[in-house]
């Protein structure tokens, strides 16, 4: 029998549409029964991909004796983190103030009117290393709901005084200059794990973002440590197992620092990021592994994760058959009896024992770089057997659902990669991706957070305007077409208006017109997403170059200097933020090419620009209305198949010469 469950479009709440446990979704149906009743909330927060959360469901959720207990002391509460990023933003920010520590599942404890009084993150079914059994901690909740009110209303308190607290901080911090951005950069440079390559030790992310600040910093100052840290680590990342040598497509993180043995689970996200940073380190660089690995990806994202209309699924599991990794590794022996002579190169290169090196099976990676750069015919020929073989196996699930967010990112990589790469191809499908994310998320104006089986559905957070109109912006760069300018315009002014607090000078992660919750989330941090204001901050800033937006500038500037004082504590955390620092700080490479946007001699002239990393760059093209009200093209002849470039207010003589362009884009990348 299904719970209420099964007809909401969160494919991680219809996993649990036949659990025992009466779950309701976040809505006001729920609060109300919680006040009527007088029981309080039971929140579980995951998502579809978590091994975790899978975890706990099969040991507690699915068990009878359990789901009894909470149905009957509790009105249980069922959200994907992915849909409601704002209830897992502030709900983590309380279980990391009571535990110390975060992650998913999220299990917390609510007053009736939404106020944590007790959290944590998984609980096992029986007591274990320390950690108490989930139903002793249900007892003791509902225990404590009779008999200790007082403490718990001490508890909500105290959670309440945080939240304001919280809400009230006004970092004082000036507008971040170039200095601040040095200083950022030897930060990250110090987190730089010299071994195996990366930030940090194990579990170690990949940390994309950061990477890209690295390598604008080192095309603004010619620094050589920035390129080769984010070089060496993404070429490590490409030839570990986080990287599905098979198939394409970099997993979430590795649990080691070796970037051997990964979490499975393929997020869109991380994909979207790595790809875009792979299509401007292949700039930088003209490195064959770089852009292979780019290309196999966002091969892999058509395959497996595009939806038919055009849009981008989210995620697909770790799991399969119940077992975290079991559709990518392999035996020894299956490899034998399936590459026959390949076998020996492709074991020597993929690092293949008859031991293995995840639980008896083995996890692909390159272990020998150069015989696998000797071998590429073998290799290609061997990946395309194993990965017909491998589909035959039962797949990890995949979470279909469409998010408006995490699609921004998927497109602004498609669009910058098929530029990159002169892939018209890959500009089409850019171009379809963006055509279904403004028919289907956007509604008079307003953009929705989720789309699944023709519905779209929870208004939007600001990361999912700002992302959509960078993605825009990323499309318009590889086409020209203006209409994808002006819908990134209409998602900036949109930003402003349904965002930003003038009173607090500062953007809000939820609409003024959003539901009302224990407090208003505003998070300044990137995480394993970039956070709405450092996306809205870029977009603004974008716009202000584009159209000369004042207003657009002033809001950006704003919110920057709201986030300088956190530069020297956490840049590691602030990566895309920087990116936008880096934009406000040393200005946008301006490139205006006249001229029909088709013709021989435009074309060429694009070429010259995509063939190089621009950190910040800002191009249009086109004649008459696709360039109507652009400061680039005022006071220009816009003569054909010609190019100005301009950076910091200075600009050099047009040209008509691809030869002459590159060399002038060379020098305004630089500062100093």
């Amino acid at each position: 029998m299904s719970n209420r469950l099964a007809t909401e479009s969160s494919p991680y709440l219809r996993q649990h549409a036949g659990n025992p446990v009466d779950w309701h979704p976040w809505g006001p149906e729920a609060l109300a029964l919680a006040r009527s009743t007088d029981r309080p909330i039971l929140l579980s927060i995951g998502y579809a991909a978590c091994h975790w959360c899978h975890v706990m469901a099969h040991e507690s959720f699915e068990d009878p004796v359990t789901a009894a207990e909470m149905n009957a002391a509790f009105v249980n509460v069922k959200v994907d983190r992915e849909e409601r990023p704002d209830l897992d933003g502030i709900y983590m920010q309380a279980v990391q103030a009571m535990s110390g520590h975060g992650g998913w599942p999220m299990t917390m404890f609510l007053t009736p009117e939404g106020v944590p009084f007790f959290g944590g993150t998984y609980f096992p079914p029986t007591d274990r290393h320390g950690m108490p059994s989930f139903r002793r901690v249900i007892a003791s909740m509902a225990e404590a709901w009779r008999s200790g009110r007082e403490e718990i209303g001490r508890t909500a308190e105290s959670v309440r005084a945080m939240y304001m607290a919280e809400a009230a901080r006004r970092p004082t911090g000036n507008e971040p200059t170039a200095e601040t951005l040095r200083a950022a950069y030897r930060g990250i440079a110090r987190a730089r794990e010299p071994q195996f390559e990366g930030l940090g030790t194990a579990p170690k992310f990949p940390q994309a973002m950061a990477l890209d600040f690295c390598l604008r910093h080192w095309a603004r100052s010619g620094e050589p440590g920035a390129l080769d840290l984010v070089h060496k680590t993404f070429l490590a990342m490409a030839r570990g197992g986080i990287y599905d040598q098979v198939g394409g497509g970099f997993a979430r993180y590795s649990t080691d620092m070796r970037w051997l043995v990964p979490h499975f689970e393929k997020m869109l996200y991380d994909n979207a990021l790595l790809t875009r940073l792979g299509a401007h380190l292949w700039q930088a660089t003209g490195d064959a592994e770089v852009r292979r690995v780019t290309e196999e990806t966002l091969r892999w994202v058509d395959r497996e994760m595009t939806a038919p209309g055009g849009g981008w699924y989210s995620s697909l599991d770790a799991d399969s058959e119940g077992e975290e990794g079991k559709f990518y590794v392999w035996s020894s022996h299956e490899l034998r009896g399936l590459l026959g002579a390949d076998f020996e190169t492709c074991a020597q290169i993929w690092g293949v024992t008859d031991g293995g090196n995840f639980e008896g099976q083995s996890i692909l990676h390159v272990a020998d770089p150069v015989v696998a750069a000797a071998q590429a015919p073998v290799i290609e020929r061997a990946t395309r057997l194993l990965y017909e073989v491998r589909a035959k196996r039962v797949w990890p699930g995949l979470d279909d659902k469409v998010l408006a967010g995490w699609n921004g990112l998927m497109l602004r990589a498609m669009a910058d990669a098929g530029r990159a790469f002169g892939d018209e191809a890959r500009v089409a499908a850019a171009v379809r991706g963006a055509e279904f994310l403004a028919h289907e998320l956007i509604r008079d104006g307003r953009v929705m957070r989720s789309w699944m089986d023709g519905r779209s559905r929870i208004p939007g957070f600001l990361e999912d305007y700002a992302s959509l109109g960078l993605g825009f912006i990323a499309v318009y760069q590889a086409t020209f077409d203006r209409r994808w300018l002006d819908h990134a315009q209409a998602l900036s002014t949109a930003c402003v208006q349904w965002f930003w607090s003038e009173s607090d000078g500062c953007f809000y992660d939820t609409a003024h017109d959003h539901e009302s919750l224990v407090t208003r989330p505003r998070d300044m941090a990137d995480n394993a997403t970039p956070a709405g204001s450092s996306l809205a901050a870029e977009l603004l800033l974008m716009m202000s170059e584009y159209f000369g937006d004042g207003e657009a500038r002033r809001c950006a500037d704003q919110t920057l200097a709201q986030a300088a004082e956190l530069i020297p504590r956490m840049p590691v955390m602030l990566g895309h933020l920087l990116g936008a620092c880096d934009l406000a700080v040393h200005g946008a490479v301006e490139v205006a090419i006249a001229g029909d946007p088709d013709s021989a001699a435009v074309r060429s002239l694009r070429t010259a620009v995509a063939a190089q990393y621009l950190p910040s760059l800002v191009i249009a093209g086109g004649t008459g209305d696709a360039v109507h009200a652009m400061p680039l093209f005022e006071g220009r002849g816009l003569r054909a198949a010609t190019a100005y470039v301009c950076r910091g207010y200075r600009c050099d003589l047009p040209t008509t010469e691809p030869s002459v362009l590159a060399d002038q884009l060379a020098r305004a990348a630089r500062v100093g």
